[in-house]
């Protein structure tokens, strides 16, 4: 093989398109462009999704979702949950510990969901919500003054 015989491969390089070389090309007189307006001008330039100035497509659709950076971080603990747990107390190292919240969690919350069939000591660093807390107490359990909900 010799430098001067490389050529791009088959269909690799099109020819430019011919416009304005009269009728019979297809693309005489305004080159396929149509008549005036933005299109037509020489630098005519319009950002991507720009409809003329009506309002754009990307904007009258409504928007939707949202991701706390903050879910990666907490968790919720549903009551019938606790039942496996074998020790009185609930801290986050013991709901680590029983693999009920992974290492990276860094606040818990109790929700009232099922039936508490044990008493238990809630610590300070776990949440509980109204309804939880009720349950939790007339299970005979006590809740260690939480800042929280």
């Amino acid at each position: 093989m010799y430098l001067n015989t490389i050529e791009p491969a088959i269909g690799a390089k099109k020819n430019a398109r011919r416009v304005g070389r009269g009728i019979g090309s297809g693309r005489g007189k305004t080159c396929g462009k149509g008549h005036k307006g933005q299109y037509a001008r020489s630098g005519g330039y319009h950002k991507l999704g720009f409809e003329g100035g009506q309002m754009p497509l990307q904007r009258r659709l409504p928007k939707f979702g949202f991701r706390s950076k903050l879910a990666k971080f907490s968790a919720e603990i549903r009551l019938h949950q606790l039942n496996k747990i074998n020790s009185d107390k609930i801290n986050l190292e013991i709901l680590r510990q029983e693999k009920l919240i992974s290492p990276k969690i860094k606040s818990v919350k109790i929700i009232l969901a099922g039936k508490l069939e044990k008493s238990f000591i809630i610590e300070a660093d776990i949440l509980v919500t109204k309804g939880a807390k009720e349950a939790i107490l007339s299970a005979g359990g006590k809740i260690e003054s939480t800042d929280g909900a």
